[in-house]
């Protein structure tokens, strides 16, 4: 190897180093900047490329450039917030649905993620000294072939020639006395920022930053565009009548406003433009207003006159809140029955039912109270010329129900149920005297419950009571056999701890037809609890005119601790092994229909 060959590639070495200042005796050394880069050699300027601007996308140009950049290889950390958001963005960009992400985005600060241009180029600078005796020119060309193969990003994968690359050089090689001045710039691959916040690896081009930053802004702005709310119309009638708020549909929705007589008047709501609500009264829609009377009687007011020059007293004005809603209904139930000759049997009748309802409802919203109570009487009877007058319908019934305020649709809800009669009760055996069965206390059950009260809506209420209690009483035993309901010879009181379910639902079944129910569950915790006692009464009403309905009432029973006697087809008594008559609990039901007037103050 020769003296020459050995100062080239020491030449090379140094170009590793960042700048190398080597003192050397030269009296008047001048630096120019060669293109010696690898963007230049491919026919590309890197001087083009540092000038700057604007970045402009369209919206699918914008999706797959930021697409690109979510890649996982290109940033440090896979969950930096930045990569995380523009995952959201794009994603809401390219669906039906979106959520605003904006927000982030548009704050964020960009000129943290940007690196500029003349960072993806580094500057070297070579002094050499010639030995005496030497030829400049090829040494010249050895040190450049050194120095490629040594710093340029793609060497070993393009063969340069040396001769172009000194024929690019022109009058910008210097070469004075003993020494020549050489510059090379190169192209870095990649660039990285020093920053810790820096959430990228690497860029691999200039403006990347910029580029982000115009791609957020485009895929933002077009979401803003986009942007939609449902909204939702109610009325006094409860119908919900949906439309979307948005600038790009230009779609109106019919809505009827009406009032309390239930006369309506149509209007078309939409959205004309963005963030616009539009509302349109329906064609051919005529308003009238009074006519102004032109003629005005003579007539005088003798009013005293007013000092206006002081100030008066402002009084106070104190609004007593009502938080009590007391209603009331009276029902009466008629029907008659008319026979003459009639072959097939029969007799005729009279039979009229009662039914009395009050309702004293107390509701606090400020203190999340509700009170609701409920007094009912109902009486009946039906008249034969062959029986005579006899009841048919005795209830005297109490109930209560207080609430207070839990979670969402819950309630704590504490509840009491009364039940009796007035009038004697008598059951009538065949070619047997009547036998009295039931008069005012004797029976009347009594249940609390203590629990949660459920309301999906206006019309259907769940009250669950796990601590309940049931109490039924026959005060009268020496005329009442308290047998009959479940008590023991020698008391006058059934007690039973147990839990208690109490479901109240309304619906309409057709336009004019209204359905009530209300169904009790009870079951005793310590005497078969399997055996659950059962109370439903149904009412169906069809409204004729404002005073007058068909009504339908049906009343179903079943106590496991009620006992009746069975009888055989002939309607004589079963009787058992031990000769008396078998009792059994067995399902109660009782069904009155008929024209019925109502009175509700």
């Amino acid at each position: 190897m020769t003296r020459n060959e050995i100062r080239a590639m020491l030449m090379a070495v140094l170009l590793q180093s960042s700048l190398l200042i080597v003192n050397s005796q030269i009296k008047e050394v001048v630096t120019v900047p060669v293109k010696i880069d690898t963007a230049s050699l491919k026919g590309i300027d890197p001087e083009v490329l540092q000038e700057f601007s604007p970045i402009r996308f369209s919206h699918p140009d914008a999706v797959s450039f930021l697409q690109r950049k979510y890649r996982a290889e290109n940033w440090k950390d896979a969950r930096d917030p930045l990569r995380q958001y523009i995952n959201m963005l794009v994603y809401y960009s390219t669906h039906e649905r979106e959520i605003d992400v904006a927000g982030y985005l548009s704050a964020y600060p960009y000129d943290s993620i940007k690196i500029p241009a003349s960072s993806f180029y580094v500057w070297d600078t070579i002094r050499i000294r010639f030995p005496a005796g030497h030829d400049r020119d090829s040494v010249a060309i050895s040190v450049m072939e050194k120095a490629l193969a040594a710093k340029d990003t793609v060497a070993g994968q393009e063969k340069y020639d040396h001769r172009r690359i000194m024929a690019s050089l022109g009058q910008n090689l210097l070469i004075q006395g003993d020494t020549l001045l050489l510059v090379l710039v190169d192209t870095l691959t990649e660039v990285s920022s020093s920053s810790a916040s820096f959430p990228f690896r690497s860029y691999r081009h200039p403006f990347t930053g910029d580029s982000i930053e115009a791609a957020v802004s485009e895929l933002v702005g077009y979401l803003s565009a986009r942007d939609s709310a449902i909204l939702t119309l109610t009325g006094t009638a409860s119908i919900e009548t949906p439309f979307v708020l948005n600038s790009a549909t230009g779609q109106f929705v019919r809505f009827w406003l009406r009032n309390e007589y239930d006369d309506s008047v149509t209007v078309w709501v939409g959205s004309p433009a963005y963030n616009t609500l539009g509302l349109y009264l329906e064609n051919n829609i005529m308003f009238r207003r009074p006519v102004r009377s032109s003629t005005i009687g003579d007539a005088s007011v003798n009013a005293p006159a007013i000092d206006n020059r002081a100030l008066k007293k402002v009084q106070t004005v104190y609004v007593k809140p009502d938080y009590w809603r007391i209603t009331s209904e009276l029902s009466s139930v008629l029907n008659q029955a008319y026979l003459t000759n009639w072959v097939k049997g029969g007799e005729s009748n009279i039979s009229s039912v009662f039914d009395f309802t009050i309702n004293a409802n107390y509701l606090n919203n400020p203190k999340k109270l509700l009170w609701y109570n409920q007094g009912r009487f109902k009486h009946g009877f039906i008249w034969s010329l062959d029986n005579g007058l006899r009841r048919n319908a005795d209830l005297v019934e109490v109930t209560s129900k207080l609430n207070y305020k839990a979670f969402g649709k819950f309630d704590f809800s504490g509840t009491m149920l009364f039940k009796t009669q007035l009038a004697e009760g008598y059951t009538y055996p065949k070619d047997k005297d009547p036998v009295l069965v039931s008069r005012i206390l004797s029976p009347a059950s009594f249940t609390i419950g203590l629990g949660l009260d459920y309301k999906p809506n206006k019309e259907t209420s769940f009250n669950v009571a796990p601590i309940s209690y049931k109490g039924t009483f026959v005060m009268d035993t020496a005329t009442v056999d308290q047998k009959k309901y479940g008590i023991p010879v020698d008391r006058k009181a059934r007690h039973e701890p147990g839990a208690s379910v109490l479901i109240n639902h309304k619906f309409k079944l057709f336009d004019n037809v209204n359905v009530s129910n209300r169904l009790h569950f009870f079951t005793n915790y310590i005497d078969k609890p399997q055996n659950v006692d059962i109370d439903w009464e149904l009412i169906a009403t069809m409204s004729l005119n404002w005073f007058t309905d068909v009504r339908l009432n049906t009343h179903l029973i079943y106590d496991d601790n009620t006992k009746t006697t069975v009888y055989d087809e002939s309607g004589n008594p079963v009787l058992g092994s031990d000769g008396k008559p078998v009792k059994t609990a067995r399902i109660q039901f009782k069904e009155v229909i008929g024209f019925s007037f109502i009175f509700r103050f």
